[in-house]
C-alpha cells in the first residue's frame, strides 16, 4: 500500500456514519392509535373528492429488528480502526441478524386479518402485503383517502391525513406504500434541442449554442449547427475522450472492471442489438458487453402490477430505452472489463411498489458491487414513509458493501418540475438518501475536443451544468420564464433534503454555507431533530451537459413500443446521437468505482465517506473543484457554485486515476 494509501486508512478512523435522524413530532394521532411514516404535507392541488377502490394492494413495511445494533455495525464497518472494518455482511447475513421476528410479523398480520384484509404473499421477511377495498384501508390504517388533480392537470390519489395503526405495532413498522400513487419515477436524460446536422467536413467542432440560438429554436424551431467530439457524425464524446478528459489511469484491465459486477437500476425494455453496435464501433466486432438481464415482478414487457395500482403501457414496454442504452453504454465507456453487467428491469408503476421490489431483489442477491440508478421522483412526491422504506434497502446495501448511485437531477433546484410542475425548490430520491451518493452535473462549455482520442482536461473550464444559465427564477428569457429553461434545456439538480439530516461522513470545506437548510420538523429534514443540519445533495459531479454530450447508439421501430428512440432512425449516421443529463454522470461515476474495485480487488462499499475523506485530506489531488470563478455560468438555477463543496457540483468532479488508484493526481 502506497504511504498516501496507508495515511487515507489512518484518517479513515476518524469518520463515523451514524445518521443523525430522529423522528419529529408527530401529529396527534386517535386514541390508542400512532402515526407511522411520518407527517403528510399539506398540498396546494385541487382535491377532486373521496378515493374509491374496489381493490386496492398496500406493502406494510416492517422495521428491522435490532436497530440499534444496525447502526451500530454500519458505524463499525466504516471505522478504518475497526477491526471489522470492511467485513462487509455475507449474502443472506443481512437478513438473519435484522429481519424481523416472527412475533413482530405474526402480531401486525394478525391486526391486518382481524380489519378484514387479505394478506398476500411476500418475497420479503420486511414486507406485508394486503389487499382489499379502499374502505376497508381507511379504517384499518385510520387515514382518508382523496383523489387530487395538480397543476398540469394528472390525477392521483393520497391518503389526506396521517397513517395510523395500534400503538403497540406502530413501532415496528416504518411505512405503509401503496395509499398514494405519486411515486412514478422518471429518466434524468436530455438531448440537444433542435438543432441541424453538421455538414460532413472534417471538423467535428461547433461553438456553443448561444442563448440567441437557443431562443430562435425553441421559439421558432429554428435549428443551428452542432456537433461535439469524435462518435460518428459528431454525436457526442468516444469512450477514449471520456476517459482522457478525467484522467482514467493506464494499468489496461486491472483499472477497467476486470472481476467486478456492475449493475444498473432500469424501468423499461432495451434491446440488445443497440449495445453491440455501440461496442463494435468502439471496442470491435469481438468484444461482447457481458449482460445479463434480471426481471422483477414481470419486468417492464410482462408487468405484475400490484392489485389497484397502475402500470401503464405508455411508461412500461420500451418506454425509456433511452435511458437503459445510455447508462449501459456509459458504463461500458469506463469499465469495459466488467465481469458482469446486470441489467434489473421492473415496470414503472405509479405507487412505488415495484420499485421497492426491484431494489429489494438487488440487495437480497448481493451480486452487484456497484449499482447505478438514474430513476427517481421528488422527494415531495415520494413522501416521508416511502423514502425510509427505501433506506431500510440502502442500509441493507452498504452493510454489504454495494455501492449505489443516483442521479441528482435535471431541472436545477426544483426538481419537482417533471413531476408535477410545482417550482417548490426540491431534490430528487433516492438520491438524497444517506447511502446513496448522489451525482450532479457540469458542462466543458466551450471546450469541444473535436476528433483528438487523447484531450487533455480543459483547466477552468468545466461549469456547473446551466445551458447559457438560462434555467433561473426571472420571469423572461428571451421571452420564456427562467423556471421553464430548467426543464428545457437543463441544469444539475442540487439541494437540502427535504426528509433527511446531514450524515456525519459530509462534512469538509463549504459543507456549511449560506444555503445550508436546518430540522424544522416539517419541510426541511423532517426525519432529522430540530435545528439539525440537512442533507445536502449533490455528493459529486461530471459532465451532463446535452451540449458537451456522450455518444449514444439507440434505435426503435414497430417492434419496439413506446421507444423513445425512433427519431434516431433520421440521424446522421441512422442510430446516433448525443446524450446527456445526470442520467449520465452517475453511471460515469459509478464505473469509476468498479474501476477502483478492480484495481484494489475488493469492495469499496457505499462511496460517500471515502469521497469525503479525500475531500477534506487532498480535495486538489483527487478532485476537479467548479469554483465559478471567472466563469458566468456559475449556478443551478439558484443554488451558487463555489471554491469547494456547493449545492450545485458537490466536491467537485473525478480525477479518475487518483480515485482508482487512491495516488493523487497533480
Amino acid at each position: 500500500m502506497t504511504g498516501n494509501a496507508a495515511r487515507l486508512c489512518s484518517a479513515l478512523g476518524v469518520v463515523t456514519l451514524f445518521l443523525t435522524l430522529s423522528a419529529p413530532a408527530a401529529r396527534a394521532a386517535d386514541r390508542g392509535f400512532a402515526v407511522v411514516g411520518g407527517q403528510v404535507q399539506p398540498t396546494t392541488d385541487t382535491d377532486t373528492g373521496a378515493f374509491t377502490s374496489s381493490h386496492m394492494s398496500v406493502a406494510i413495511v416492517l422495521a428491522p429488528r435490532n436497530g440499534a445494533q444496525l447502526s451500530s455495525l454500519l458505524t463499525d464497518l466504516y471505522n478504518a480502526n475497526s477491526p471489522n472494518y470492511q467485513r462487509w455482511l455475507a449474502p443472506g447475513e443481512f437478513l438473519s441478524r435484522f429481519a424481523p421476528t416472527s412475533a413482530q410479523i405474526a402480531a401486525v398480520t394478525s391486526y391486518l386479518r382481524e380489519s378484514g384484509l387479505d394478506v398476500e404473499q411476500s418475497s420479503s421477511p420486511f414486507v406485508i402485503r394486503v389487499s382489499g377495498p379502499s374502505s376497508m384501508m381507511e379504517t384499518t390504517f385510520h387515514t382518508a383517502l382523496h383523489n387530487y388533480r395538480n397543476r398540469r392537470g394528472v390525477s392521483y390519489y393520497s391518503n389526506a391525513s396521517e397513517i395510523q395503526m395500534p400503538e403497540a405495532l406502530a413501532p415496528g413498522v416504518l411505512a405503509v406504500v401503496g395509499l398514494s400513487n405519486t411515486v412514478r419515477p422518471k429518466s434524468q436524460i436530455r438531448r440537444p434541442a433542435n438543432h441541424s446536422s453538421m455538414p460532413p467536413v472534417p471538423s467535428c467542432e461547433a461553438p456553443y449554442p448561444t442563448t440567441a440560438q437557443l431562443f430562435d429554436a425553441v421559439d421558432n424551431g429554428v435549428g443551428f449547427p452542432f456537433g461535439y467530439g469524435g462518435s460518428p457524425g459528431c454525436n457526442g464524446l468516444t469512450p477514449d475522450q471520456d476517459n482522457a478528459l478525467y484522467g482514467a489511469p493506464n494499468f489496461g484491465p486491472a483499472a477497467k472492471g476486470a472481476g467486478v459486477n456492475l449493475a444498473v437500476f432500469e424501468l423499461s425494455a432495451y434491446q440488445h442489438s443497440d449495445i453491440d453496435a455501440w461496442t463494435e464501433q468502439f471496442y470491435g466486432p469481438k468484444y461482447k458487453a457481458p449482460l445479463e438481464d434480471i426481471t422483477v415482478d414481470g419486468g417492464p414487457l410482462a408487468p405484475v402490477c400490484p392489485t389497484g395500482d397502475q402500470c401503464p403501457a405508455s411508461f412500461n414496454g420500451y418506454a425509456g430505452d433511452i435511458e437503459v442504452d445510455a447508462d449501459i453504454e456509459i458504463q461500458l465507456a469506463v469499465a469495459p472489463d466488467v465481469r458482469r453487467l446486470l441489467v434489473y428491469n421492473a415496470p414503472n408503476d405509479f405507487t412505488g411498489q415495484t420499485e421497492l421490489d426491484e431494489y429489494t431483489r438487488i440487495a437480497n442477491d448481493d451480486i452487484a458491487d456497484v449499482v447505478s440508478s438514474s430513476w427517481s421522483v421528488c422527494e415531495n412526491d415520494a413522501g416521508a414513509g416511502y423514502v425510509q422504506a427505501e433506506n431500510l434497502i440502502f442500509e441493507q446495501m452498504a452493510l454489504q458493501g454495494q455501492s449505489m448511485f443516483g442521479a441528482a437531477g435535471d431541472t436545477g433546484a426544483f426538481e419537482c418540475l417533471r413531476s408535477d410542475g410545482t417550482t417548490v425548490v426540491n431534490v430528487l430520491d433516492p438520491p438524497s438518501q444517506p447511502w446513496v451518493t448522489s451525482v450532479g452535473g457540469t458542462s466543458f462549455g466551450s471546450f469541444n475536443p473535436d476528433a483528438n482520442s487523447d484531450p487533455n482536461y480543459p483547466t477552468g473550464q468545466e461549469t456547473v451544468w446551466n445551458v447559457d444559465n438560462l434555467c433561473n427564477t426571472s420571469a423572461s428569457e428571451g421571452g420564456v420564464p427562467g423556471l421553464l429553461w430548467c426543464e428545457l434545456t437543463g441544469a444539475g439538480g442540487g439541494g437540502n433534503s427535504q426528509y433527511w439530516g446531514r450524515p456525519l461522513y459530509q462534512n469538509g470545506p463549504g459543507i456549511t454555507n449560506p444555503s445550508t437548510a436546518y430540522g424544522n420538523g416539517t419541510t426541511q429534514c423532517a426525519l432529522a431533530a430540530v435545528g439539525k443540519p440537512c442533507r445536502e445533495v449533490p455528493d459529486i459531479s461530471a459532465n451532463a451537459d446535452e451540449y458537451t454530450p456522450y455518444a449514444e447508439f439507440c434505435t426503435g421501430s414497430a417492434a419496439t413500443p413506446n421507444s423513445q428512440c425512433t427519431f434516431s432512425a433520421g440521424q446522421t449516421p441512422a442510430g446516433w446521437f448525443g446524450i446527456g443529463g445526470t442520467s449520465l454522470s452517475s453511471p460515469l461515476w459509478s464505473a469509476i468505482v468498479a474501476d477502483h474495485d478492480s484495481f484494489w480487488r475488493s469492495r469499496m462499499g457505499n462511496a460517500n465517506p471515502l469521497l469525503y475523506l479525500l475531500y477534506d485530506f487532498d480535495a486538489p489531488g483527487y478532485f476537479h473543484d467548479i469554483t465559478g470563478i471567472h466563469q458566468t455560468t456559475n449556478n443551478n438555477g439558484l443554488f451558487p457554485v463555489a471554491p469547494g463543496y456547493d449545492l450545485a457540483t458537490g466536491i467537485g468532479t473525478p480525477k479518475m486515476g487518483a480515485i482508482i488508484t487512491l495516488i493523487p493526481q497533480r
